[in-house]
């Protein structure tokens, strides 16, 4: 089976989130999508501290619930802190050794994928689904073309760091989440400026 691993903070899941897992499954490009939320993000460890992972954890569950072939996963907590993606596959391909498990990530990060740990042992074990990306050109090389592809995805300009400011400032994230989500996030204040993360 051809599991897409789509990784992130999810802080907090939003629209743009939900678009690109039900653009990658509705057109078949994987059998699954496991939408893993991450603990700690090395590529964040100096950004203030997250919204707890349980309550990540259930937002996405919520967006997932209403969508076919696509789960949420806490696979990455159990995993050692920081999560490295390169360990996280291997124990996923250890763990279920028939699967073949395709990595989704933003043309964003795709720019700067070099500086991954062990980038070139995940480009060498595993496949790179890459949704585009305002602003950033994807180019792939030839000799991973048959390891690297380019996501027809649509383009959605919407940001978990746009939404926490706008909630921060008192002000309306409706549609940019889903309705769903949103009452959640009201209900436990978790972005209100006066409110701190769990």
């Amino acid at each position: 089976m051809k599991i897409g691993i789509f990784g992130g903070s999810f802080d907090p899941i939003h629209t743009g989130h939900a678009i690109i897992a039900h653009h990658i499954i509705s057109n078949g490009i994987v059998d699954r999508l496991w939408m893993m939320v991450s603990p700690l993000n090395p590529l964040k460890l100096d950004k203030k501290r997250q919204v707890a992972d349980t309550d990540r954890l259930r937002m996405v569950e919520m967006v997932t619930r209403h969508m076919e072939h696509v789960e949420p996963s806490a696979f990455e907590f159990t995993m050692p802190k920081p999560s490295y993606t390169i360990d996280t596959l291997n124990a996923l391909q250890e763990k279920f050794p028939d699967d073949e498990f395709y990595l989704v990530i933003g043309g964003d990060n795709w720019k700067v994928f070099d500086k991954w740990r062990n980038s070139e042992e995940i480009l060498a074990k595993y496949h790179l689904l890459i949704y585009p990306r305002l602003g950033y050109e994807v180019t792939i090389p030839e000799k991973l073309k048959d390891r690297v592809t380019l996501v027809d995805a649509p383009i959605i300009e919407l940001s978990s760091t746009q939404i926490r400011e706008r909630l921060a400032k008192g002000q309306s994230v409706r549609y940019y989440v889903p309705d769903e989500v949103l009452e959640f996030i009201e209900r436990n204040h978790l972005y209100s400026k006066n409110e701190q993360p769990k």
